[in-house]
């Protein structure tokens, strides 16, 4: 095996499959950031407040049902064609959104790029599974983590000048033609590459599908209920996320809840740590646009440095995480974010200056950076070629799941203390209750195939 130290992400074999699948997380990435900055605009202008949380929750519900059918997929007939589909489901809810004349077809937008986005995950990781050796998945997906780079330096900038001085639709159209591009430049590529292929059947798929779909709409009306009076919109909330813990359950490895050791709590930690990021994420430009007087530009602009540290924190991971370790990266990940929300919280009740919010948010960065990409490479030691796909697509559930949930809640309880930004304190406290459960299963990652 001495060869296998010369080979790389790109090398001849793999360079093209390398730049295609990083030029989609690049597109992925560009999309994130503009919509985190321009939905306060868009929710103005569609007169869609009461829905905002629903924006985000919605879009991140969907893809668990392309998650689930593109990992199913991917494991009997290999990635090729989920990847085509994803995409393509991408392509499309991005000019729904980007063409709405209300929030309600702008929401029907994100739902239909949901499906894309979670099935474009999944079936790129099972592509990495299958064509790159295992002692590559570290710097694959630091590659992917470093495709944030660029967007982290234009994207939050570049979304809040295009809602600012031009029009939000761009946003979305801008992103839908430049993945369009990409996108036949990938299928071209791959078209000659053996991605494998499986058992040649979809065992179990249509109940998977069902319980993803229970799922989506759980989370979808968890959003929903932040429009309606708190005394009903808290048991229907409630309702649903008892409703989604039932029916996530089968779609995830077993002892997830009880946070297992190995696989099961990989999957339970991304989901917390995602619910915690993303659900305070949702609230940082509109808690610099509301309390400090930020334009939509420069409410971007505040989230780059945290986008700057994810990747960089990633390509740390990618050279030196065999050498720090699994639970390591786990509690000094978990330190930073509980770093950042603690920062904003203190912010928000203060009033304090909004350089705070901005250091504060890249730690939280730099410790999403560290983590996020070491479990997905855990979730692939711990894999088969057989079940890649049901992994995969369990760590990306996990994500969608706590995220959704999360930011669904978060909006709920801003919605019951009246909307402004003196609302804001309780989504960050819920953060930080969320990196201390965290700490359980960030304590219990194992090895996987890895060396202990």
């Amino acid at each position: 095996m001495s060869g296998s130290d010369a080979v790389s992400i790109w090398d001849r074999e793999r360079i093209w499959v390398t730049l295609g699948a990083v030029a989609l997380i690049f597109l992925g990435a560009i999309e994130a950031l503009a919509v985190t900055t321009v939905m306060p605009v868009v929710s103005a202008a569609l007169d869609g407040a009461a829905l905002y949380a629903v924006a985000f929750a919605g879009t991140l519900a969907t893809s668990v049902i392309g998650m689930v059918v593109c990992g199913a997929w991917s494991d009997a007939r290999g990635p090729r064609g989920p990847l085509y589909v994803a995409v393509a489901l991408f392509i499309a809810g991005l000019l729904i959104s980007g063409l709405a004349v209300s929030m309600g077809q702008f929401l029907v937008g994100r739902l239909v790029q949901g499906l894309g986005a979670g099935g474009q995950t999944v079936a790129l990781y099972v592509v990495v599974a299958r064509i790159y050796p295992p002692h590559l998945h570290g710097r694959i997906f630091a590659a992917f983590a470093a495709a944030w780079v660029v967007p982290a330096m234009i994207g939050p900038f570049l979304a809040g000048a295009v809602a600012e001085f031009l029009d939000w639709r761009w946003a979305f159209l801008g992103v839908a033609v430049l993945t369009l591009v990409a996108f036949i430049m990938v299928a071209v590529r791959l078209r000659a590459l053996d991605l494998g292929g499986g058992e040649g059947r979809i065992a179990g798929l249509g109940r998977r599908l069902a319980l993803a779909v229970v799922v989506a709409c759980g989370a979808v009306a968890v959003g929903l209920a932040a429009d309606a009076p708190p005394l009903a919109g808290w048991p229907i909330a409630l309702i649903a996320v008892a409703v989604i813990g039932v029916a996530v359950v089968p779609l995830l490895p077993k002892g997830v809840l009880r946070a297992g050791h190995g696989l099961p709590s990989v999957i339970l930690i991304r989901g917390l740590v995602a619910g915690a990021f993303f659900a305070a994420e949702a609230y940082i430009p509109y808690l610099l646009m509301a309390e400090f007087g930020f334009t939509p530009t420069w409410a971007g602009i505040a989230l780059m440095l945290a986008a700057f540290a994810w990747a960089g924190c990633s390509a740390l991971q990618g050279r030196y995480g065999e050498a720090l370790g699994n639970r390591r990266i786990a509690l000094i990940s978990l330190t930073l974010l509980g770093v950042a929300f603690l920062s904003v919280l203190l912010t928000a009740v203060t009033a304090a200056s909004p350089v705070v919010v901005i250091i504060g948010w890249g730690l939280g960065g730099g410790g999403m950076g560290l983590l996020y990409p070491r479990l997905t490479v855990l979730t692939l030691a711990y894999s088969t070629s057989g079940n890649a796909g049901f992994n995969s697509s369990a760590l990306s559930i996990s994500d969608a799941t706590g995220s959704a949930v999360s930011v669904a809640l978060a909006g709920l309880a801003v919605a019951t203390l009246g909307g402004g930004s003196s609302s804001f304190p309780v989504v960050f406290a819920f953060a930080i209750a969320l990196v201390l459960v965290s700490v359980v299963p960030g304590l219990r990652l194992g090895h996987g195939a890895e060396p202990d």
